[in-house]
């Protein structure tokens, strides 16, 4: 009689290893697999497409009217994703978290200001998941939140609005939409702390950003209107509402120079300011 197949040692050993490997470096690992397999396959179809060219640098980048941002931070292939293919990978990265059961999720909705806040500079302790999308207005992000569904978040941040105001885009329609997407969390995910981050202020004049003409017609009054709004919103539906503006706006109301690479986005100090914001909010987790 033949011996009893025996498994592979080198699988026996890594399974052995996997055994001990906490819950977020799994997810860490399931993501990277599908990122990899994403950009696998969107390589193929371009070889197969000939001279289709995806969008670059933003994930609006098909449409004429969105900003492109010229700072970006090393993000690898997200950057080539048009706005339909990075919705199915953060869909793909949310079914991750789901199939893994990954503990303490918090995930981080939003645009690029979100998307580029380094994961290691995220408070411990806790599965981050960034949903954040370069380019995202508040009517994108509010259609897109059924991605999270079945997700089991202990707590959701937002922070949206910049990209609406910079296209012009009514304070009206930008408050309505996140008191929505609120109304929206609360009825799937009723246990989860829903937090609504303030809108940041931006460079002005000293901005370099290639929009700067753009952001120079948003006074800071509009910003600080909008983001009296959004407090409100946030009372009136239950959640909670971080305001960050002041932490990051010099006595003028407009984005301190030493914590913006370009007066719309942020460097690595400015990221630390939010890090300390949000470590002291998870301070107050649960309390009335």
């Amino acid at each position: 009689m033949a011996p009893p197949l025996q498994p592979y040692p080198q699988l026996r050993s890594v399974l052995h290893r996997l055994q001990g490997v906490p819950p977020w470096a799994m997810l860490s690992l399931v993501m990277n697999g599908l990122l990899f397999i994403t950009v696998v396959v969107m390589l193929r179809q371009l070889g197969q497409a000939g001279d289709a060219v995806l969008p670059q640098a933003n994930a609006f980048a098909a449409d004429p009217y969105t900003p492109v941002a010229p700072f970006e931070p090393n993000l690898g292939p997200r950057h080539s994703l048009d706005y339909e293919q990075w919705v199915a990978l953060l869909a793909a990265e949310a079914k991750a978290a789901i199939a893994i059961d990954a503990p303490r999720q918090n995930i981080l909705l939003g645009d690029s200001l979100t998307l580029w806040f380094p994961a290691d500079m995220l408070p411990g302790r806790k599965t981050w998941l960034n949903q954040a999308i370069s380019g995202e207005s508040s009517w994108g992000l509010r259609d897109r939140l059924y991605l999270l569904d079945d997700t089991a978040p202990e707590a959701v941040f937002i922070m949206v609005g910049i990209n609406d105001l910079i296209w012009g885009g009514s304070e009206a329609d930008l408050v309505y939409n996140v008191r929505m997407m609120i109304n929206y969390l609360r009825q799937t995910h009723p246990q989860a702390r829903v937090v609504v981050q303030s809108i940041l202020p931006h460079g002005g004049e000293a901005a370099t950003w290639e929009g700067r003409d753009r952001l120079q017609a948003i006074p800071p009054e509009l910003i600080r209107t909008v983001n009296t709004q959004l407090k409100a919103v946030a009372t009136e539906t239950g959640a909670d509402f971080l305001n960050l503006y002041p932490l990051f706006a010099n006595g003028d109301g407009y984005l301190r120079a030493d914590l913006t690479t370009d007066g719309l986005h942020l460097n690595q100090d400015g990221y630390m300011v939010w890090r300390t914001a949000l470590a002291l909010l998870n301070e107050t987790e649960f309390q009335p």
